[in-house]
Order: C-alpha cells, then structure tokens, then sequence
C-alpha cells in the first residue's frame, strides 16, 4: 500500500463517525446505541493501525498539507477515540429508554468528528471550521432536555461566548495569513521561529493575532468571567457533561500549544494569560469548596484546572500542559460518570458504625505539624529539582509542595496516623513520579521552547496567588469563626457575584425564550394558587 494511504489513515476517524450519525443515526433507528458501540470499536482498531503507519512507515512531510502528522496530534487523537470508546459504552445503559435517541447519538458523533478534524488540521480554514462545527454540534446536546431552563439559559451563554471567541480567532488567522501569505499552521509556525533566533520582534499583526489567540482560548476554557455556562450546563445528560469538561474545554490549551512559537514571543498576551487565568485559577478553587453538589464541584473545579493549565503555558511549562491536560481529561470523565455512585458512598458511610474516631471531636493539626509537612514537601522538591536539572519557573514546583504539605497533614491527622519517616518516603517517592512524567511529555513537543526564568516578575507573580490560594484556603477549613473569614465565605458561595452581571449583559444582548413550563410556572399570579383544603 503507498505511503500516502497510510497517512490518509487518520481521515478515515472523522469520516466513519460523521456516516454513522447521518446514516445510523436515523429517526427511526432501534439500534442505534449497538451501532455506536461498534463504531467505537472500530476507531480503535483504526487508530491502532494509523499509530503504527505513524511509526514504522512515516515519511517526511511537505509543510503545504492540510493534515499534521505529528506526536502532539496522535496523543489528541488517541484522547478523541478513547473517550469516544468510555462514551457511547456508558450512554448505551445511561440514556437507554430517552426520547430522540437517534439525536443524541448523531450530535455526540458529530462532535466527536469535529474535535477530531480540528486536531488533524494543518489549514487556517479547516482548524477554524472544525473549531466552529464543535461549537454547534456541541449547543445541540446541551440542549437535549428543552423543558429544562437552567440548560436553555447556560447554552444560550455558550452559544453567544462561542461565536464571541470564532469572532477573534478569525481575525486572527486573516492577520496572519496577511502578515505572512500563508494559510497552513506549519509554514506559518516556521516563518516565526526564524526572528526568534535572530532576536527580532514580532510585527504588530502577529502581536494582535497572538493577544487574539489568547483571548479565545480564555474563553474556550470558560475563565472568569466567562464561567458562568460551563457550571449551568451540568443540568445536559451525563456523557454531555463528561465530553464538555474532560475533551471540549480542553482545545483551548491544544491551541495554544500548537501556536506557541507564535503566542511564547507576545508579552501581551503572555500577561493576559497570567492575569486572567491566574485570578481565575484563585477564584474557582477557593468557589469550588462551598459547593455541596457533586457536579457543580467538579464544573468549577474545571474552570479552576483549566485556569492552572493555561498558567502553566504562560510560564513556558509546555510539556506540564500536555501533561495537566491528559491528567484532567480521564480524572473528569471518571469523575463525572461516576458522580452518580457519590449517593451510594453516602449511604454506605451513614450505615456504618461510628468509630471512636469519628465519635470524638475532629484533631486538628498544630503549627508543628504544618511546619514540618511544609519542610518535608519543600525538600522533597528541591531535591528532585535539581536531581533532574529543572530550572524553568520555580512556581508550579512550590504548588506541588503546598498540596504535598497539606495531604501529610491530613495523613498525620487521621485515623491510623502515619509516621513522619514514611511521610517523608512517600513524598518523595510523589514527587519523583510528577518529575518523570513531566519529562515523559517532552517527546511530544518541539525541542525549542520559551521557558520562563525562575523567581521572574511571572513566577513571583504565580507563585504569589498559589501562596494566597494556601492561606486563604486553610483559613476557610479552619478559622471559619472570625467575622471577616465568615463574610468571605458567603461571597465565595455566591460565585463573586461575576455570573450575574454576566448574564443581564447577555440577555440585554439577545434575549432568551425560556421553556413554556417554566414561563408558566413562573408567571403564575396569586389568585390562581390553590390551597389545601385544611387550609
């Protein structure tokens, strides 16, 4: 077989899933949940045989070609097939007995097809395209319930923040395309490594088409204060949600790793990216611990990853991006599939007999054992850092070191408490397999990339909201008495109060219909409710 055919092989992913909605997906279809599991059968055979043609028969590529064949897009490829695989497995028994089944199912596989045409692209058009058709495919299965006003309403947000962050990015690409007379991302990302080395700086198009690019990956990964749908869409079926935060909100971060040589050399949207994503990286996580539902949790602690991840790039930590954002696709779909057992956890813990632990009063940790959990993390990183000659930005390794700090206190705190000798060794055993992970990923990406120096204006800016994330986080767990902290609290429940300004602005933009049920439930007058009779 000629080698091209086996480089058209990747094609054949988006094709297969895009027939099988239009022609398995049919109105009248019985088995159409069968059908879909098959399929996904079928795109891992298939992306069994394209990783192979990848390696063994891989040849060359001409920089004008509509399809990228490179690690980065085999490893997204592969998170499309098997979340597509997880998906229609889990849907075939979830939404068994749904009404438009057939919908469903075509809208899922036309999702699906479109993430996987937009990570393939090498084409201005094409990506654009890809990312546009997601954005559509997507709207139609949040609103797969339309009697369901929180899911009217949080689509109705996305839709007009989607077309809001096309807008930017298609000004972006014509910037570039003006700037350097070319509409495929390869030549174009060749074109502007060539004043990196020379030390030149960047035209003020691709300075704009760098800011562009940023602002649309802000808004694709739902950043403050643009937040507001991704934690109202929970209200969509299951799978919805788990392929929303565990594949969907992820392109925004693909994106910026494909265009790094270009968005690396803007000081302006690099800040932005800082500001932004930091500030919303702060502020869901400390939302996030007054939720009580498990979704909503696990929606804002979305945003809040999504915000570390984009953190992440602004700091040069490419290969920590790559890493963050395969780490967080497969932890929120198990998450979100699973959230429904969170009721059985409950029951089973509530049957149980309480312990004498749980019959006394909670042990809370003293500032001796803060104090040496803070050293023992500290020292575990140190270590490690300099055992593997890391010496890019020194913020996420002291992020790794209060999160450490902070699960050897609630181990010293518990139950069957640990020793600090073994602390100590399984720290420093954590912290070895976060710094040979964090080197697995650089065979993915380009061996040129703008790391950002340590203890640098960014990473002493980073490293000051993680600091300030710690403390305000432990005042919240354990001071929640004095006045100023309780007061805190409930500004932090009430979501900062961002999302509402958000949505008057929108619906003063474009007003919404909500669903006639809803309408009427709300528009009924006080002589028309009846009272019980021993009333």
């Amino acid at each position: 077989m000629p080698l091209v055919t086996w480089n058209l092989l990747p094609v054949l992913i988006p094709i297969a899933l895009i027939l099988c909605g239009l022609l398995g997906c049919r109105e009248k279809s019985t088995s159409v949940a069968q059908t879909a599991v098959w399929l996904s059968r079928g795109l891992l055979c298939l992306y069994g045989l394209n990783l192979a043609a990848y390696f063994f028969l891989s040849t060359p590529e001409p920089a004008q070609q509509l399809l990228r064949h490179t690690e980065l897009s085999q490893i997204m490829l592969a998170l499309i097939v098997i979340m597509s695989w997880v998906l229609f497995r889990f849907s075939r028994n979830y939404m068994n007995g749904q009404a438009n089944l057939p919908r469903y199912y075509r809208w899922l596989m036309f999702t699906l097809a479109s993430v996987a045409v937009t990570v393939m692209s090498n084409h201005l058009v094409l990506f654009w395209l890809g990312w546009f058709c997601i954005s559509l495919s997507l709207h139609n299965l949040l609103t797969f319930f339309p009697d369901r006003p929180r899911a009217i309403l949080a689509a109705h947000k996305k839709f007009i923040l989607a077309r809001i962050a096309e807008l930017t990015l298609l000004i972006a690409f014509v910037l570039l395309y003006q700037q350097h007379q070319s509409v495929y991302i390869s030549s174009l990302l060749s074109s502007l490594t060539e004043p990196l080395k020379m030390g030149q700086p960047l035209a003020w198009q691709d300075q704009l088409a760098a800011c562009l690019i940023a602002l649309a990956a802000l808004i694709k990964c739902a950043q403050l204060p643009f937040h507001g749908w991704l934690i109202q869409v929970v209200e969509s079926p299951t799978p919805v949600s788990a392929l929303l935060h565990a594949g969907v909100i992820n392109l925004g971060g693909y994106m910026l790793l494909l265009f790094a040589p270009l968005v690396s050399q803007s000081a302006p949207a690099i800040w932005l990216l800082l500001i932004v994503a930091g500030l919303s990286t702060l502020a869901s996580s400390l939302v996030m611990t007054t939720r009580i539902s498990v979704k909503v949790r696990l929606a804002w602690s979305t945003s809040a990853q999504m915000g570390l991840m984009l953190l992440e790039f602004a700091l040069g930590l490419y290969e920590l991006v790559l890493l963050h954002l395969l780490a967080h696709s497969f932890y929120k779909a198990y998450s979100f599939l699973n959230s429904s057992n969170a009721i059985n956890d409950y029951l089973r813990l509530a049957l149980c007999a309480p312990t004498k632990y749980q019959a006394n009063k909670p042990v809370f940790p003293t500032m001796k054992d803060w104090s040496l959990a803070l050293i023992i993390a500290t020292f575990c990183v140190v270590a490690v850092r300099f055992a593997f000659h890391f010496d890019s930005a020194f913020s996420t390794w002291w992020l790794f070191a209060l999160a450490l700090s902070i699960l050897l206190v609630q181990w010293r705190s518990s139950e069957h408490s640990v020793s600090w000798l073994r602390s100590f060794v399984t720290g420093l055993a954590l912290t070895l397999i976060y710094a040979a992970l964090k080197s697995l990923m650089w065979f993915a990406l380009p061996a040129e990339t703008n790391h950002v120096a340590a203890f640098s204006y960014p990473d002493i800016w980073a490293m000051s909201l993680f600091t300030l994330l710690f403390t305000i986080n432990l005042l919240l767990h354990y001071q929640i008495h004095w006045p100023w902290v309780r007061r805190l609290s409930m500004t932090l429940f009430a979501g900062l109060y961002l999302d509402e300004w958000v949505t008057r602005a929108v619906l003063k933009i474009w007003p919404v219909t909500l669903p006639a049920r809803s309408k009427q439930k709300h528009s009924t007058s006080p002589s028309q409710l009846s009272l019980p009779k021993h009333y």
